[in-house]
């Protein structure tokens, strides 16, 4: 029978300790702090996103229920939903965030060879957001509506293995497109993008940046055609144009050529119109750039459904961003433990499968490939038989 590590903890080996120290001293985490300190927050919190619990006062009793087995969770302080809610509101959220963005960098070059199926070697990012909806009295700093709150999720994905790179939170109010003023810019790489962030202005900063975009263009687009290169309309490719904005504003926005492609899909039969800065790739390639953007989306609805960001543990703007951190870290820590065990489980697989097995005490990757555990007889070997007859007596 294995008696080694719980499979929580097989699961927070995996974390780059030295990483989250430095994190927490940069912003004074710990001072003052004797018990419960900033890695008992992170693993109260990481559990409560692992096992999908739904309040302070549903971890504490699983937890307490557990009581035993905390110690060897790695949780040293005292567990009470009051001790962690004042950590959730009075710890610095950054802490959570610079920690996420460096499981963030140890999980990106592990996917960074993922075949997408395009013939590209360039980085490929997907940018969108998600609005959760909350209570205005209970989340008054949250603004969206004038009787609604909300905040808002930006995300740029790294489409090799969905890894979220940027994340900005915001309330309810801010649009879209005023992300692209914060978006760290790689020069090369393609940014998919919904018709929300067309804004000549700020597409013309990507361009400067040496970046390439793919997004639709609105009904409204004002320009004209300088001319067009020939397509195969088997592919439901109808157009492949190069053109100049010609509208009042956006021509002095965006003064140099762009490059229209239309294109028809049959399953759907709906027709886009795509708009790129990119004249080299195929232009078929563009509409399937275009394609790959639902993953974004995809993220989305995944990390509503599994993750706890829904249902918030704290009310304050603090309390929400740990929160959300958190759920990103454990999110990527499964990709990290995915790529390093070979597993070959989805990580919505992976995930649910941790759920009902964290108090459990055996091998991660055995748990996750469902391998039977194999006894082994040299353990009996010196052990009696009572029932052999051929022993003496």
């Amino acid at each position: 029978m294995y008696t080694g590590k719980l499979i929580f903890s097989q699961v927070m080996a995996h974390l780059p300790m030295q990483d989250f120290r430095c994190c927490v001293d940069r912003y004074n985490g710990n001072h003052k702090i004797k018990t419960f300190k900033c890695l008992d927050q992170f693993y109260c919190m990481a559990f409560a996103q692992l096992t999908y619990r739904e309040s302070l006062r549903d971890i504490e009793a699983c937890l307490r229920a557990q009581s035993s087995k905390l110690y060897h969770m790695g949780i040293r302080g005292g567990m009470s939903r009051n001790t962690l809610s004042n950590a959730n509101e009075r710890r610095d959220w950054h802490i959570y965030a610079d920690f996420a963005q460096n499981l963030i960098q140890i999980a990106r070059p592990m996917y960074a060879k993922e075949d997408l199926g395009l013939d590209l070697d360039n980085t490929i990012y997907a940018l969108d957001a998600t609005t959760i909806d909350l209570c205005l009295s209970v989340f008054p700093w949250a603004k969206f509506r004038s009787a609604k709150a909300a905040v808002k999720l930006h995300t740029l994905l790294d489409l090799r293995g969905n890894i979220p790179t940027f994340i900005h939170i915001s309330d309810g109010k801010l649009h879209d497109v005023n992300v692209l003023d914060i978006l760290p810019v790689e020069a090369g790489a393609f940014y998919i993008m919904d018709r929300g962030y067309v804004d000549f202005a700020r597409l013309y900063g990507l361009h400067q940046a040496g970046a390439f975009f793919v997004t639709r263009d609105k009904s409204n687009l004002k320009y004209r055609r300088r001319y067009s290169r020939p397509v195969d309309k088997s592919t439901g490719l109808r157009c492949d144009q190069t053109i100049v904005l010609t509208g009042i504003n956006t021509s002095g926005f965006y003064p140099v050529p762009l490059r229209r492609i239309k294109y028809h899909d049959a399953k759907t039969r709906k027709t886009f119109n795509f708009l790129t800065n990119n004249f080299v790739i195929p232009a078929i390639t563009v509409a399937d750039l275009y394609r790959y953007r639902w993953r974004v989306e995809l993220f989305f609805k995944w990390i509503k459904q599994h993750l706890r960001i829904k249902s918030f543990f704290g009310t304050s703007e603090n309390a929400v961003k740990t929160q959300v951190w958190i759920a990103i870290s454990a999110y990527v820590l499964v990709a990290i433990i995915k790529k390093r065990l070979n597993l070959e489980a989805s990580l919505y697989t992976i995930l649910q499968i941790l759920s009902v097995t964290i108090f459990e005490r055996m091998p991660l990757n055995q748990i996750v490939t469902k391998k039977d555990c194999k006894m082994e007889n040299n353990d009996m070997a010196n052990q009696l038989n009572l029932f052999d007859k051929t022993l003496g007596h």
